[in-house]
């Protein structure tokens, strides 16, 4: 097992790191081959993005970082140490396709949920509370019930739950896949600023070649059946963004290679 120290400060120490990474689920039916040959390295402060059609264990990926699966070959290491340690340790924040906030909480309730069960004392869970909520723009809304929230704001708070544990590594599971277009390009371009903010390690899972582009250092191009691999793409695009660079040539450039990538990959499989 690769083991690499925690306490680097280089932009160079990989926060994940995979090598000949694979996954196979046993079913009454057969072996069902959900991941092969997985090889990626995640540096500290990349915002990874991972794309490919349904099926293509782009989900199933995340969730063998985040120990919701168990890898039954290869190798990974999380913040230097296992999957399972790096939970324990909560070392990752992970935010769900949907908000799952509990109704019956307030927004801010719902965001002091770990922290009461990680044994946070109640004055530093205010504190968390306040500047997560300000971080996601929330500040006026924690005394509201989810449902007195729009979708779009619904995640922002789930996000900022993550937040609260103060998580070397975001992990985001399509959590914008359900909202409407205007919404979504409001909420990456607000994610994208909370990124630079933060400066904290991002995997996101996303269907969409255009907030795969926007939001990413690096684009994972998937491809299924066995879900493996089929491209890496570092972006070339400036760190500070606005939505209009969407427009740009050198967007559009890397938009088509992913968008290639997709349809070879698709080909491949057939």
């Amino acid at each position: 097992m690769m083991v690499e120290s925690t306490t680097s400060n280089s932009k160079d120490y990989s926060v994940v790191s995979a090598k000949d990474l694979c996954l196979t689920f046993e079913t009454n039916d057969g072996p069902v081959h959900a991941l092969e040959g997985i090889n990626l390295e995640i540096k500290k402060g990349d915002f990874v993005s991972f794309i490919g059609p349904s099926g293509c264990g782009k989900t199933t990926l995340l969730r063998v970082i985040a120990d919701l699966e168990k890898k039954t070959g290869g190798e990974i290491t999380v913040n230097g140490t296992t999957p399972e340690k790096a939970r324990l340790d909560r070392s990752y924040g992970y935010v769900f396709q949907a908000a799952a906030l509990y109704p019956w909480r307030t927004i801010e309730k719902n965001i002091a949920l770990p922290l009461e069960i990680m044994g946070i004392t109640k004055a530093e869970q205010r504190k968390r509370i306040d500047k997560v909520l300000e971080l996601v723009e929330l500040s006026d809304f924690g005394k509201k019930l989810p449902w007195q929230l729009s979708g779009g704001m619904q995640q922002r708070a789930s996000i900022a739950r993550a937040l609260a544990v103060e998580p070397d590594l975001l992990l985001m599971d399509e959590p914008f896949g359900a909202l409407d277009e205007i919404v979504r390009d409001h909420l990456n371009d607000q994610l994208h600023q909370l990124w630079a903010k933060t400066n904290k390690t991002v995997v996101f899972v996303t269907h969409s070649i255009p907030e795969a582009v926007y939001l990413s250092t690096k684009i994972v191009v998937l491809c299924p059946r066995p879900g493996r691999i089929y491209d890496v793409i570092d972006s070339t695009l400036p760190r500070e963004r606005t939505l209009d660079l969407r427009e740009s040539p050198e967007f559009l450039k890397i938009a088509q290679r992913v968008r290639e990538g997709l349809a070879a990959g698709h080909a491949y499989d057939d």
